[in-house]
C-alpha cells in the first residue's frame, strides 16, 4: 500500500472518497509525525526496560478523555514513533489479561495491524491508527479494572531455569498446559537464545489450538512481527504473556481444540520434497469444493493427498483465503473475519518458522480450520467467490474508478464487488484499491477488526501463488470494508479536535 502522496493528489484522493473534512487538521501532524525508525513500577507488575517505561507510564497514567492531547504534546516533544508504538504495546502486555485471547486483550492483537496500514498512509495521516489504539487501550484497560485489574507480574527468578534446560522445559511444560512452569521457562529461553530458537516452539504451541477462534496463532505471530518493529530487546515480558494466554483452556479440559492430534500424523505422511510441488489452479478449486463440505479431518487429509500429488503448498494457501473470502461474501461478522485473519496469520507462521513439522502442520492445520469456521457461520446465502464476475458495464467513467466502488458499498456489496473485478480486470491497480480501504478504515473505522482484517487480507492479496486469485479476493473485501457513506469515526473526530487544539 502506498508510500508519501504528493499534496494535490492527496488531497484529490481525500475528495473522491469523501474525507475532505477536517484534513487541515491532519495536515498539521506532518510538523511532528516521526519517521518509523527508531517511570516507577509497582512490585506487583513486571519492570519493563528503562528506555520504554516512562512512555508506558504516562500511557496507562493519563485519563483517556487527555491521551490524545498527551500524545501529541509527547511527539511535538520529540518522542519517537517507535517509543509510541512500543509503549502501546507494552502497556497492554501489563495491563491487559490475555485470557480469553481476543475482546478487550484486541488492545494487544490489533498494534502490528495498525502499525503496518500507517505505514504504507499519506505522511499526513500515518499516526491515526496510534491514535485509534491508543483509544482502544484505554477503554481495554478500564474493562480489565473492572474485571479484576489483571497485571503482569515480576518473574519468579528463583525458579528461572539456566539457559540450557530452557527451551525444553518450556516444551514440557506447555505440553502438560503447566502456566507455572511455562512462565519461568519463558524468562530463561528469552534470556539464553537468541530470537528465531525462542520463537520456535512458539510457532508450534501457536498452530496447534483453534480454541478462542484462531486468535492464539494470531496472537503468536503478532508478538512476533510487533517485536520486529519495537526490538527484541522487549520480548520477555511479551512471551510471558504469550504463553499465558496460549494456555488458556476456557475452563475446558486442557488440549487443543482442533484436528491437531490428526494432523500430527497427517505431517509424518507428507514426502520429504514437498515444498517442491507445482502451482495448479484446478487443484486449488477442488481443495476449495473440499473445504465447502468435508469435515476439518477430511479437508485436511485431502490436502495431503494434494501435496503427495505433487501440488505446491502455495496453491492449498490459496484455496485456504479463497474459501476464508467466501465466508466474508456469505455472512460478514467475527467469525467469518476470523477466518481470514487466522488464516493470515498461520500462513505467516507457515514462513516464519524453521522446522519442517511446524510448516506443515500451519498449513494443515490452515486447511482443517476452514471447515470449522463454515459450520459456526451457519450463512443462510449460499454464494460461493466463483460467482464474482467483472460486467463492463460496472467501471465507473468519471475518472474516478477506486472511488466510485468505495460509494457503492453501501448500497450495493454485491456491485461494489463486481466494480472491483471489473476495474482490476481492465489493468487497474490493487495497490489503488487498498490504499483506499486503508484510509476508509483510518476515518470510519470502529473496531478492531476493521485494521485487523483490512491488514490481513492485502497480505493474502499479494501472497497469491496465482495472480488471477487477487481480484477475487479484493472484491471479496468489498463485503466487509467500510463504504464512503459510513459516518466518520467519532473517535477521529475527537483525535482531530485534539490536534488542532496542541498544535493550533
Amino acid at each position: 500500500m502506498g508510500c508519501q502522496l504528493p499534496r494535490r493528489r492527496f488531497l484529490h484522493s481525500a475528495s473522491a472518497l469523501g474525507l475532505g473534512a477536517g484534513l487541515g487538521s491532519w495536515e498539521l501532524l506532518r510538523g511532528i509525525t516521526p519517521a518509523a525508525d527508531e517511570a516507577k513500577v509497582g512490585p506487583e507488575m513486571v519492570r519493563l526496560r528503562p528506555e520504554i517505561e516512562p512512555v508506558v507510564r504516562w500511557i496507562e497514567e493519563t485519563p483517556r478523555e487527555k491521551v490524545f492531547e498527551k500524545a501529541v504534546a509527547e511527539l511535538k516533544a520529540g518522542l519517537s514513533y517507535r517509543a509510541l508504538l512500543g509503549g502501546l504495546f507494552l502497556a497492554g502486555v501489563r495491563n491487559v489479561q490475555p485470557r480469553p485471547v481476543g475482546f478487550k486483550f484486541h488492545a494487544v492483537l490489533v498494534i502490528n495491524s495498525a502499525h503496518l496500514l500507517g505505514q504504507s498512509a499519506p505522511f499526513s495521516e500515518r499516526l491515526l491508527p496510534l491514535f485509534w489504539a491508543l483509544d482502544n487501550f484505554k477503554a481495554s484497560q478500564a474493562k480489565d479494572v473492572q474485571e479484576g485489574d489483571w497485571a503482569l507480574g515480576p518473574v519468579d527468578e528463583s525458579r528461572v531455569p539456566k539457559p540450557h534446560r530452557a527451551k525444553d522445559d518450556f516444551i514440557k511444560a506447555m505440553d502438560a498446559w503447566d502456566v507455572g512452569a511455562a512462565d519461568v521457562a519463558v524468562a530463561g529461553l528469552c534470556r539464553g537464545s537468541g530470537a528465531a530458537e525462542t520463537m520456535e516452539p512458539f510457532w508450534r504451541m501457536g498452530v496447534r489450538d483453534q480454541r478462542d477462534i484462531g486468535h492464539k496463532a494470531i496472537f503468536t505471530s503478532q508478538s512476533w512481527r510487533t517485536l520486529q518493529a519495537i526490538g527484541w530487546e522487549n520480548a520477555e515480558p511479551v512471551l510471558r504473556c504469550l504463553a499465558y494466554g496460549l494456555l488458556d483452556a476456557q475452563g475446558d479440559r486442557p488440549g487443543p481444540v482442533g484436528p491437531y492430534a490428526a494432523n500430527l500424523e497427517n505431517a509424518r505422511k507428507i514426502r520429504e520434497d514437498w515444498q517442491l510441488g507445482k502451482a495448479d489452479p484446478g487443484a486449488t478449486r477442488s481443495l476449495l469444493e473440499t473445504l465447502r463440505q468435508a469435515s476439518p479431518e477430511a479437508a485436511s487429509v485431502e490436502a495431503v493427498k494434494l501435496l503427495e500429488q505433487g501440488v505446491a503448498p502455495g496453491s492449498l494457501w490459496d484455496a485456504v483465503v479463497l474459501h476464508s473470502s467466501e465466508l466474508i461474501m456469505r455472512n460478514p461478522g467475527i467469525i467469518a473475519i476470523h477466518a481470514t485473519t487466522s488464516a493470515n496469520s498461520l500462513h505467516y507462521i507457515f514462513g516464519a518458522s524453521g522446522d519442517d513439522t511446524t510448516r506443515k502442520l500451519a498449513l494443515l492445520q490452515a486447511v482443517g480450520w476452514q471447515p470449522m469456521y463454515r459450520e459456526r457461520i451457519k450463512s443462510p446465502k449460499p454464494v460461493t467467490i466463483d460467482e464474482l464476475h467483472d460486467a463492463e458495464e460496472t467501471v465507473s467513467t468519471d475518472g474516478d474508478p477506486v472511488g466510485a466502488i468505495f460509494r457503492t458499498i453501501d448500497g450495493d456489496r454485491g456491485a461494489a464487488a463486481a466494480k472491483t473485478m471489473a476495474y482490476l480486470g481492465q489493468g487497474g491497480s490493487a495497490k489503488s484499491i487498498f490504499d483506499a480501504a486503508s484510509r476508509m478504515i483510518f476515518h470510519k473505522g470502529t473496531d478492531s477488526h476493521d485494521y485487523k482484517y483490512g491488514a490481513a487480507i492485502w497480505e493474502e492479496c499479494l501472497a497469491a501463488s496465482d495472480p488471477k486469485w487477487r481480484s477475487r479476493l479484493a472484491a471479496a473485501a468489498m463485503y466487509n470494508l467500510p463504504g464512503t457513506g459510513k459516518p466518520d469515526s467519532p473517535l477521529m473526530i475527537r483525535a482531530r479536535e485534539a490536534v488542532a487544539n496542541v498544535m493550533g
